[in-house]
């Protein structure tokens, strides 16, 4: 990464205070258990579960979380998505940026 000041973003900060980060989404579903004689899933309430589905190397996967992970992965999940819009926003800023600095050379 170039270390010229007139390159820097003025999101590197922002980007940097936006972790945990992560891209996914998080999905609430309803499993049986792995109890022969359980009464939730012979009424057929099932278990609560919660699940990440993301993609890995082009393939999408799912991952079990644990429900004292809910509350970070739903957050990691938001500031992935706002790191997203922050970049998609960089290319057309680089660009304006080096054009400025090349006009007033």
């Amino acid at each position: 990464m170039n270390n010229n000041p007139q390159f820097q973003h003025p999101w590197h900060r922002q980007i940097a205070s936006l972790w945990p980060a992560a891209k996914g989404s998080l999905a609430k579903v309803r499993k049986p258990c792995i109890r022969q004689n359980c009464r939730a899933c012979a009424s057929g309430d099932l278990h609560p579960a919660w699940l990440l589905s993301l993609t890995r190397q082009g393939r999408r996967t799912t991952l079990y979380v644990p429900q004292a992970m809910v509350a970070t992965i739903r957050k990691a999940i938001r500031n992935g998505r706002r790191i997203e819009q922050l970049l998609q926003r960089t290319g057309p800023q680089l660009l304006k940026n080096y054009r400025k600095s090349r006009t007033n050379q």
